[in-house]
């Protein structure tokens, strides 16, 4: 096994949405960078595909989110203007669900401390306004014009080039076996194919982030879930000109979707698809009948129009925090240590500013954007 000469100042664990964004800030400055991914660059193996992710600025979630997001949306202008790359579309977005409910009060909160547009529509409107809608009159929706999808391929694609550009040395097909800190402080990787000597190390490895930190065990859980594209009667009823992505809770569950992008179909998935948690490497990857029914049965309830024929079934993984937010921060034996850990199915949007966060975390300790409901210690 082959030890590399040169020292890095940063190694990238993972080069998917969050990896090749830290990958490229990083390169960005002027550091030498290495990035390790394990399967292709981009693949279909994690959390970071599916041709289409849904990005807003109406954040039920939680309001602390929405300058984060604020910075996300420059970051992925700044990316397809620099690139060519078509990474960001706006369509608008929905936020919907009961008056009382978190998805439509929650949104309507961020909405109104961050003075972010928005219209609070009743379900009849949104199915007036947006034919393809079918949700209960009695209903209320968020809907934000600014909202739409990031399309993720094109978007590590992106961020892997201008990485490259830059001087980042990326390498895919290359599993990363282990770590551990040097006598001088910094880490040696060692990978199925080398080792790999650097200052600082990045951990962006998705649903195997657990299996490279100790401190993570239990803190960011892999779960299996599934998505479907469904052909609409009238496909452009659903394109994204006329048809915005959106977020829904039903008494079915907390589900959210697509207009038709690339796959013909329009597409959806579900929070917590069947509360699977799963290992990385041992779990079932082929969408089933089961899975494909619990979509379609919300699809012909609150989207009729577009429950036709099945285009297309896929799995992914959501990592999830035991408070489904984000865990940025460095281990708290190893500074030199960053990890992105734990998006909890809401991460890929802010991929972009994620990248930015972790390069800070890497190279000085800490950001200038607030971190603190992201920490480490607040599950202690």
């Amino acid at each position: 096994m082959s030890v590399r000469d040169d020292r890095y100042d940063v190694a990238v664990v993972g080069v998917g949405g969050m990896g090749s964004a830290t990958a490229y800030h990083l390169a960005d400055r002027g550091l030498d960078v290495v990035g390790l991914e394990r399967y292709d660059i981009p693949h279909s193996q994690g959390s970071s595909h599916g041709i289409t992710r849904i990005i807003r600025r109406a954040y039920y979630e939680h309001p602390s989110y929405v300058p984060l997001i604020e910075r996300a949306y420059d970051l992925w202008d700044d990316l397809a203007d620099e690139t060519g790359r078509e990474v960001i579309h706006r369509t608008g977005s929905i936020d919907a669900g009961p008056v009382d409910n978190d998805v439509f009060a929650g949104s309507k909160r961020s909405c109104e401390e961050h003075d972010i547009p928005h219209e609070v529509l009743t379900g009849a409107e949104v199915n007036e306004r947006f034919p393809g809608y079918e949700l209960p009159e009695e209903y209320r929706a968020v809907y934000q014009e600014d909202g739409g999808f990031i399309v993720p391929e094109q978007a590590i694609i992106a961020h892997t080039e201008a990485a490259q550009a830059r001087g980042a040395e990326i390498r895919a097909r290359e599993r990363v076996e282990d770590w551990a800190e040097t006598n001088d402080g910094g880490v040696r990787v060692r990978t199925d194919r080398g080792v790999y000597v650097a200052d600082a190390l990045v951990l962006a490895a998705g649903a195997w982030n657990y299996k490279l930190a100790d401190a993570l065990d239990g803190l960011a859980v892999p779960e299996r879930q599934a998505l479907a594209w469904f052909q609409p009667e009238s496909p452009s009823t659903f394109a994204p000109e006329e048809f915005p992505v959106w977020n829904l809770s039903v008494p079915e569950g907390r589900f959210y979707g697509f207009p038709v992008h690339d796959v013909p179909g329009f597409k959806l998935g579900k929070y917590h698809h069947r509360d699977e948690e799963v290992d990385p490497d041992d779990f079932d990857r082929e969408p089933n009948r089961a899975d494909e029914a619990i979509l379609r049965d919300v699809t012909e309830k609150y989207f009729p129009e577009a429950a036709g024929p099945t285009m297309s079934l896929a799995t992914c993984m959501f990592t999830n925090s035991p408070d489904e937010h984000f865990i940025l921060d460095t281990l708290p034996d190893h500074p030199q240590v960053a990890v992105g850990a734990g998006f909890s199915g809401h991460g890929f949007k802010f991929a972009s500013v994620i990248g930015e966060i972790l390069a800070d975390l890497a190279v000085d300790g800490e950001s200038d954007l607030p971190l603190d409901m992201f920490s480490l210690d607040r599950f202690e």
